[in-house]
Order: C-alpha cells, then structure tokens, then sequence
C-alpha cells in the first residue's frame, strides 16, 4: 500500500491583523525553522514547539490583532455600529457653507404620534348603502375661484350631496374671469379615482340620467355663510324631493366649519385622499419634485406677489414710489377688489400682519430661522409685480432660487400653456413634496398644503408670525445679528407644523387642522 498523504489545513487571517504584526513576528509565523540534529536540548524543548504550542501563538496574535482593528475603527467613527444609507450621507462643505443637509432648518417637528384614523361611526356606515343606492335626488354644483378654492367648494360640495342623500353630478368648474382657464373637473382631477374612493359615501355620476337631464332644476345662488347641516337640510331637502335636482353655485365658506364628527371625516376624505390630480398632471409635478430632490432637500416658498394680491389686500410692495402708485390707482379705479378693512392705512394693516411678506423680509426671515445660502428654493405662484426686480432680494441671498419654468425640460409646460388651473396644480405638487414649506401670506393653496403636510405627519410648514416680528424687522439695524436671529427663532417656536388641535379655536378648517377629527394617537 502506498503511504497515506499527509493532510494539511490553512487557517485564514484578515489582512488587517496580518498588517499589525511585525515583521519578525510574521516571518516567524510564516517559515518552519530549519531541520537540525537531534540532541538533548531540542528534545527538552519539543514539547515547547509542538504543533498545539504553534497553534495557542497564532490565536493570541489574531486576539492581538483584532483589538488593534477594532481601536483603530473606533478612532475613525464614534458609532462604529451605525449602518448610515449612502443617501443620507452628509455632502461636502459647498461655497463656504455648510451643506443644506446640515443644520436646524431641515429639523421636521414632533409629530407627537398623530396619524390619519378615518372611522365612520356605525350610524353613518348603516346608512350609506341606502343613501348610495337612490337614484331620486342629484346635486348639481358650480365652483368658481382658482384652483385652490375650486377644490375646497368641491369637498363640500360632497359633504352637502351626503346631507341631503343626493347623487353628485360631477362639480362644474366655472371660466375663471381673471385667467380665462376652461379647464374641466377631469382635466384636473383623476376623475375614476374621485368616484372610487368615494363610492362608499356618495354617488358621483358624470351627467344627469335620462330621468333627470329634462328636469328644471331649483337653483340656490346666495347660500348664506358657515350654514349647518341641520340648515342645509330644513332649506334644500323639499326642494330636492319635489323638484329631483337641485344647482347650486358660489359655495366659497357657505358650509360651516364646525360639523358632525362623521362630516368632518367626510370632508377629510375627500380633500386629502380622493382629490388626486390627474395621472398627466401627477407625473410632470412629480418629476419636477424629483429634479428638485435630486441634490437634496428643499424649501418650497408661495409668494403671494402679484398685482391683484397688493390691491386686494390694500397693501404696497415697496419696490418703488412707481410701483406702489399703480398699485394705488388701480384700489382707486376699483375700490370693490378691496377685501381688507377699509378703514386701516397701510401701514397699520402692514403692523397688523395683513400684508403680504415682501421679498426682503422673506430673506430676512429664513436667514433668521438658519437657511444658509446653499439652500436650495422652489418658488409657488403667478409671476409677481415687479418681475425680476421683486425677486433679486430673495435671489442675492438664496441664489439656489428655482420655479417650474427653469426645472422644466424643453417642451414639458407647452400643452398647459395659459391655463393657470395647471400650473397651480404643479406648483401644488412640488410644494407638497417639499422638505419645509412657507407661504409669505396665506391663501387658500397655503391652506391646502398646510393640511396636507399635516395629515402626511406633520412634515414642516413655517407660518409667519408677521404681527409680531415685523416691528423687530424695522428696527434690525439697531440690533445684533445673533440677537435678532434667537429673537425670531423664539416667535417660530410654535409656528413650525407641530400638530394643533382644531377645536382649540373657533371655526378652523379641518382639511388645514385635520386633528383630532381626522388623525388620532
């Protein structure tokens, strides 16, 4: 028989321990010594340098060489055990700030644990299946504004239809007078979503049946203001049965803000998960988001700047002695646009918090509250008075200052050209995406995204306290940049989206306070 091979085993040593050992230590663990004559020395030391002695110096060099790993590796991170995604990373230090990953601006608030819980009391599921099934009753309804406000009249356009247990025709957009925009519920709206998700609720159909389309409506024109379900019922319900369909026009804050638990639901429901844009209008907002998104977070700022907003408001831009006279003779020309209180003078409405933030004091504010240079904004609105010149303040702060117009790619804007109802709906999408929004006066997208930011989990929505901190804005020359900044963090504290509780004050919206009727611990 031929003599058996010897076996020989490896063992594996990780480059870092093999690294840490001399090189004396390593040669000596690598070469086998030289065979010599046996005498009586090296037999007395054999047992020294046996194969299990060999084996006991390699596992206290690889002890060695694990402690000296790990002490190094503990020198380079202080949480050694932290898996950091590669997306969170913090980027480089960029124009001599710290990145606009960085810093207490992008710091969301304490959501406190609230999320959406939208449960129907068994009293309103018991009757849906009866409400939803009769064919007697339809609402017919027009909504009139701009986009925004279009879409709150549709919500209570539904919760109006559940009162009265009528089918709701698709809501009629009216021709905007100001923007000329003929746009359709569809073209907006993600019309088979709408009636999906409302199914359970009302019947939505998208004309009058056969039975009806004859049928001389009763028409409802000067709805009273913050009306109550109780109101809706005792005024329209014999209308509807005796006439089969009723119409109903400017319901613009005509549905009281303080309903039935069930009707509040209702109204959640719809603002923030039936009313999906249309899947066209959906994609090209999301991709200019995520254009936005692509080298980071980002502010998303609705400036309230047009010409229209400063006559409305009875308000000055302050950009020039020009600009403020047009804004002037066009209050005179029209005193009827004039939505303020008459009787205050600029300035004590400016005092009061009435007015639009300008451009400067946008810059001031954000600067104050710790946006650095490099952050990165994406401003909401129609082209402000002034142009350019009414932006460069902002843009000589925040030169990383984009809209819809400069994230588009060639072409992308040109079939909603001229139709403001699209645009706003862009601008409503990006800001909806967006890390921290603010809006520099309030309005009825600031709403919108307010509550929507809300109910997504209380993701950071900066409300400027204006009353407040204006006077410290007029006199900033006057005091220490570091004091003026703690000043109006402090005025912030409580105005950054932390939940709030809608019953703490009288007639809020709960699509902009969806706590607690809607979201619950």
């Amino acid at each position: 028989m031929g003599k058996a091979k010897k076996k020989v085993s490896y063992i594996s040593v990780p480059s870092q321990i093999i690294s840490s050992l001399s090189s004396s230590s390593l040669h000596y663990l690598l070469i086998s010594p030289k065979k010599s004559s046996p005498n009586p020395t090296s037999k007395s030391l054999l047992p020294f340098f046996s194969c299990r002695t060999l084996a006991s110096f390699l596992l206290l060099f690889i002890l060695l060489g694990f402690l000296t790993t790990a002490f190094h590796l503990d020198r380079l991170s202080p949480h050694p055990c932290d898996s950091v995604p590669p997306d969170r990373l913090e980027p480089p230090v960029m124009d001599g700030d710290h990145s606009s990953w960085a810093g207490e601006f992008w710091e969301q608030p304490h959501g406190l644990g609230y999320r959406p819980c939208l449960e129907f009391s068994d009293e309103y599921r018991d009757a849906s299946a009866a409400l939803v099934s009769d064919r007697r009753r339809y609402l017919l309804v027009v909504v009139s504004g701009g986009m925004n406000q279009q879409r709150n009249q549709i919500v209570d356009a539904v919760v109006i239809a559940r009162i009265l247990g009528a089918s709701l025709v698709v809501p009629v957009l009216q021709v905007n007078v100001i923007w000329g925009d003929e746009s359709e519920f569809s073209d907006i709206f993600d019309l088979d979503h709408f009636k999906k998700v409302l199914a359970d609720d009302v019947h939505i159909v998208s004309s009058l049946p056969s039975t009806h389309i004859m049928t001389r409506p009763a028409v409802e024109r000067r709805t009273p203001l913050h009306v109550s379900a109780e109101w809706i019922r005792s005024r329209y319900l014999k209308r509807i049965n005796r006439d089969g369909v009723l119409l109903l026009r400017g319901l613009d804050s005509r549905l009281s803000k303080d309903l039935p638990s069930d009707l509040q639901k209702l109204r959640c429901k719809v603002a923030f998960h039936a009313l999906k844009f249309a899947p066209a209008l959906s994609e090209l907002g999301t991709k200019i988001a995520n254009r936005m998104h692509s080298k980071g977070p980002y502010l998303a700022l609705h400036l309230r700047m047009e010409k229209d907003v400063w006559v409305r408001t009875g308000c000055l831009p302050g950009l020039s002695y020009e600009f403020d006279e047009m804004v002037t003779d066009e209050r005179k020309r029209r005193p009827e646009l004039l939505t303020a209180r008459s009787n205050m003078s600029y300035h004590e409405r400016k005092l009061a918090g009435l007015c639009p933030l300008n451009t400067v004091e946008v810059a001031m504010l954000l600067k104050a509250l710790g946006a650095m240079k490099s952050t990165r904004i994406y401003w909401a609105g129609g082209e402000p008075l002034g142009g350019k010149q009414a932006l460069q303040p902002l843009m000589d702060q925040f030169p990383h200052f984009y809209n819809k117009e400069d994230l588009a790619l060639p072409g992308e804007l040109e079939p909603y050209a001229g139709r403001a109802s699209f645009m706003a709906a862009i601008d409503h999408i990006v800001s909806e995406r967006s890390d921290v929004f603010m809006a520099s006066h309030g309005g009825n997208m600031g709403h919108a995204i307010q509550g929507q930011r809300a109910y997504a989990g209380h993701k950071k929505f900066i409300t400027p306290n204006k009353r407040q901190m204006l006077p410290y804005f007029v006199n900033s020359s006057n005091i220490p940049e570091s004091e003026f900044n703690r000043v109006i963090k402090e005025l912030h504290r409580d105005s950054l989206g932390q939940p709030e509780l809608r019953t703490s004050k009288a007639g809020r919206d709960v699509t902009k306070y969806p706590v607690p009727e809607c979201m619950c611990k």
